[in-house]
Parts: C-alpha cells; structure tokens; sequence
C-alpha cells in the first residue's frame, strides 16, 4: 500500500527536532504568487507544526522579482546553496511554497535537488504539493517539474507575443532614454525639453559641424552636462544616442538577446513608426547613422590595434592620473606606437597626453643611464608581496567572519536544550581561543606587509639597472618581458606632454 505523503521528511519523523532552511521566491512575469511574506508565513507555520526549527539566518528571500529558469540569476539561491555546503552541515531540509520556487528549469532542479539530498542529506520539501514516498513520490514530483517549465515556456511565448505587438503598433516598451519621460503609470513618453536640447546639441555636432564623438564627449563634460544615470558622459554614451532611432520618432525593438546582449540579425529586428513625439527629424537621424556606419571600423580590420609595449601600464597622464593607452600604428615604413591617455580617450580628461615612442623611450633610458653615471637615485623601499601571503591573509580573515555565526549556533544549541551548560561553556572557549589566534596570524601578516619610508641613496644593485638597459636595447626580448623588467624598477612615469617633460618614480626591492 502506498502512503502519501504530508510532506514530512523521514528525517524528522525518526530524529526530532532538526533545523530547517527557507527558500522565497516570486517571479518577475506577473505571476498569481503569494507575496514573500505570506510565503514566509505558511512556511513558518509548517515549520511549527511539524517541529521543525527554523532559524532567522537560514531564511533565503530574493529582495525582488527572480526568475526561476537560472540560478545564477539568484543571489539568495546561491547563497543558500554555498550554505548548505558548509561543514557542518548548517541544516537538514529546505522548506518552499511550491516546487516551482525552488526552480523553474527542471535540468538545474534536478541537479541542486540531487546534490542537496544525495551528497548534502539534505531534503527540499513542497509545503503546498504533498507527494509519495519513494519511487512514486519523486516521478510525480518530476511531473509536477514538467508542468512548472512548461507554463514558464508557455507564458514566456505569451509576453513575446504581445511585445511583438505593442511594438508593431509603435508602443514603447523600454525605460526611456535621455531626452524622455513616463509622465505616469501606462503613459508613453513625452520631451523632457532640457533634455532634449543636449540631443539635438550632440546630432547638430556630428552631422552640421562634423565633430568627433570623442570632440562631443569631451565638450558635453566641459560644459558639466551628465547621462540619464547622472553620470559624465563616455564616448559609448554618445555612440548609444546616435544609434537610437527613438529620437526620430521610430521604435525599434528585439535588436538583442536578451541573455548575450548579442545584435541579433536585422531580419528578426521589430521597426516602426512610433506613437510618441521626435526630438529629431528622421532625415538627421538618416544622415547621422550614414556618417556613423561609414567612420566605424569593421571588426577585425582595424588601421590602429592595441598594443602591448614595454611602457604599457607605466606612462600615467600628469593631469588626472590614468594610464596611457598604447596603440600600434601600420607606417609604409615601419610600425610605431603611440599614447594617448585613457581618459582623454573615453571623454573623462580634457587634456591631451599624447606621445609618440620616439619622444619618451629615449628620455626613459636616458633616465636609467643616468642613475648609473650619477649614482643616486631617490627611491621608495618596499617588501615584495607574496601572492601567497594575500590568500593567507584572505583566508584568516574569513575564518574570523564565519565566528559569530558559531558563536550563534553554540548559544541556540544551548537555548534549546541540546547542549548542556558545560558544553556550551566548553563551545566558548574553544571558539575565543581560535579567535584569539587567528587575530595573532593576521596581525603578523600584516605587519610583515608594513611598507617602509623612502630614502636617497646609492642604487642597491646597480648591475641590476645595468641589465635592465641592456634588455630594453636588446632585440632579442619579446615587449612583455621588457615590460616585467622595466616594472621591477619604476613604479610609474608621469608624462607631461605641455612641458615636454616626465617624472619617472623607482622603487628597488629588497
């Protein structure tokens, strides 16, 4: 005879009182789901009445709507499962409204479902779908799984469907870019007209003037005007309002996937004419995106790439202390590289720091050469930083933030009369003692990482900065060993191109 269910893990029924953990989801498709806390209400109740204790800080509850089809799009879900993975075992089932909380993608329910109650002996319980014992119990729970991702495939076929629509008939169904506004709920956009001006400013630029969109960049900040978000605009800023036809009256709509970010084939692209007002005329805009597709560079056939040099992440711009971006140019003659600072490129930094290699790799080594004619250089003493003594240090400060949580654990098992006083008292001390040492390894770290006061002084080594000249010079080093060498020596270059002059900061290393 089979027997149903009530859904009770055997573990609970055979050990007493076991810990339990929550899991809270609603969806972000308008779903009929109980709200979080009438969630967190039913499963505080099953908890109670089937004796099972439910502490505060295994209570997993998404901030906002979450899709059930990923679980990387979960951060509570991952936090429960990396939870759940501790050792010891922090608790002994997983209570949830519906099964299709847990999960909507029967391949990852299957999956976290299998790891949890096969390696973890942890079971997930549907508090609202009583199954069978066994075999039966978990074939109808697949079924119950078949169901849930059919009705997610089914409704998400749905929604495409009437955005596909909305989009044919010119709605708009996207926050607004700058330039609009949602009046109110269900509204469509209307001008914001300060905002609008700085649009028809930007496509007035680019196609009337024939400015640059790094020459726009630049002077939109310079006149403290800021993005949507209320951030400086970057040159990808303005390649976005170019490319967008809503400023013309026109909706486009599934251009990307939604998951890659990928553009999709412009056959399966939606376009229309849409039902809220221009910012711009659609000739501009036409003319606009001629000019844009013409100056773009195709991919893969670039006529100036990056480039990595033996100066690459080590020339710093004098006015806001960015790196300067190497790029290699393709002479008839030969190749040369070229800096620009990064800032200056994306519109941060209004000043220009361009150099070429001929200009500063001569005044480099001529800087080298002369500390070993001179034999002095100022310089900052420093301890080299073992990457192993970084993870050390991170581990131990982990094992110190896990404490408190022992520490709860000990106290709750003591309330709850599963330790006794000595056992608790015993519990205590233990974990004091293991935080008192593991604050002695961490400040022992710590102090070994103290860096030291600068000093001038005769170079250390010279016969080291004699090497290094010699692997700059030498054609038989590839650029990344000439830039590990280079580094081991000078922290940073700052180029002041106005003044033709840099200031090259060493550092020599114990």
């Amino acid at each position: 005879m089979i027997n149903q269910r009530d859904p009770i893990p055997t573990c609970v029924q055979s050990n007493g009182v076991l810990t339990g953990a929550a899991y809270i989801r609603v969806s972000t498709d308008g779903q009929m789901d109980l709200s979080p806390e009438s969630q967190l209400d039913e499963i505080l109740k099953y908890a109670e009445t089937h004796g099972i204790r439910l502490p505060d800080e295994y209570i997993f509850m998404e901030s906002e709507g979450r899709s059930g089809k990923k679980a990387d799009n979960r951060p509570e879900f991952q936090r429960m499962i990396a939870t759940a993975k501790t050792v010891p075992k922090p608790f002994d089932c997983i209570l949830v409204w519906k099964f299709s909380r847990f999960a909507r993608n029967q391949d990852e329910s299957t999956f976290y479902k299998g790891m949890l109650r096969k390696k973890l002996d942890i079971d997930v319980i549907s508090i609202s779908e009583p199954v069978l014992d066994g075999m039966y119990g978990r074939l109808i729970e697949m079924i119950i799984e078949w169901q849930d991702e059919f009705y997610s495939y089914n409704l998400a076929q749905d929604v495409f469907r009437g955005m596909k629509k909305k989009a044919l008939n010119g709605g708009s169904q996207s926050r607004p870019p700058l330039g609009y506004r949602i009046p109110y709920h269900n509204a469509g956009p209307e001008i914001v007209p300060e905002e609008a001006a700085v649009i028809r400013l930007i496509f007035n630029q680019y196609v009337n003037e024939k400015k640059s969109i790094y020459a726009i960049t630049r002077f939109l900040n310079s006149q403290g005007m800021k993005t949507g978000q209320g951030n400086p605009f970057e040159k990808r800023s303005v390649e976005y309002i170019l490319q967008n036809p809503v400023y013309a009256g026109i909706i486009r709509w599934n251009r990307t996937c939604g998951e890659t970010h990928s553009i999709k084939d412009p056959s399966q692209w939606i376009v229309s004419k849409g039902i809220h007002p221009p910012i711009i005329s659609e000739e501009l805009y036409n003319k606009a995106m001629l000019r844009y597709t013409h100056d773009t560079r195709r991919k893969n056939s670039q006529p100036a790439e990056a480039g990595k040099h033996w100066l690459s992440g080590l020339l710093k711009c004098s006015c806001c202390g960015r790196s300067l971006s190497a790029c290699i140019r393709h002479r008839k003659t030969c190749d040369c590289y070229t800096f620009q600072c990064y800032g200056y490129l994306k519109g941060k930094c209004s000043h220009n720091s361009y150099v070429s290699e001929s200009s500063v790799a001569p005044a480099v080594l001529k800087s080298l050469n002369e500390i070993l004619e001179n034999s002095t250089v100022t310089y900052e003493l420093t301890r080299s930083k073992e990457k192993s003594e970084n993870l050390q240090l991170d581990l131990l400060n982990q094992a110190l933030a896990r404490l408190p949580l022992k520490e709860k654990r000990a106290r709750d098992a003591y309330m709850d009369g599963i330790d006794t006083k000595e056992e608790y008292r015993q519990n205590k001390r233990t974990l004091q003692s293991e935080r008192e040492q593991l604050l002695r390894s961490i400040s022992q770290l710590q102090n070994a990482q103290v860096q030291l006061h600068c000093e001038t002084a005769p170079p250390q080594n010279p016969e080291q900065i004699h090497n290094i000249i010699d692997i700059l010079q030498s054609d038989r080093f590839s650029m990344q060993q000439k830039n590990r060498a280079l580094k081991s020596i000078v922290d940073k270059i700052i180029v002041d191109r106005d003044k033709m002059h840099i200031d090259i900061y060493y550092h020599l290393y114990r």
